[in-house]
């Protein structure tokens, strides 16, 4: 069974460049992408990572009022029954100085991974591939047991 990751901009948000980038990276690395595209709600994350039994669930956000996006998305992933990896990224705050400080925040809103705005694709590859135990197999990631 392939590596299901889900991905899409969260909320009001309409930049689609970066998870564009983002869904053809993890397509030639082996993944099974379900791109949601932008200005997506948190239910339709939950409903796309319930549907496709997803793995891991990537949230991009580019215009600086993620947190307010996001509170109460685990919540939701929870109540759903979904046990999926998650990761957020971009420019998470408006005048992001301090990226400790943005990335403790997104922890403590129960992501597993919080990116910068100047992270390289093959970094969350790097990070998928570690958080989830795979391994590289013909043409798909598997998971392993």
């Amino acid at each position: 069974m392939p590596t299901t990751v889900v991905l899409g901009v969260i909320g009001s948000d309409a930049h689609v460049v970066g998870v564009t980038i983002l869904e053809r990276a993890l397509d030639a690395a082996g993944f099974e992408v379900v791109n949601l595209g932008v200005q997506t709600e948190q239910a339709e994350f939950v409903a796309a990572a319930t549907d496709h039994d997803a793995d891991a669930i990537l949230v991009s956000s580019l215009y600086g009022h993620a947190e307010q996006d996001c509170t109460g998305f685990h919540d939701h992933l929870e109540n759903a029954g979904v046990d999926a990896v998650t990761y957020i990224g971009g420019n998470l705050a408006v005048g992001q100085d301090d990226f400790a400080q943005t990335r403790a925040t997104f922890e403590s809103l129960g992501f597993d991974r919080v990116f910068d705005p100047e992270t390289d694709p093959t970094e969350a590859i790097n990070a998928l591939r570690r958080d989830l135990n795979l391994t590289t197999e013909p043409d798909r990631l598997r998971v392993t047991s």
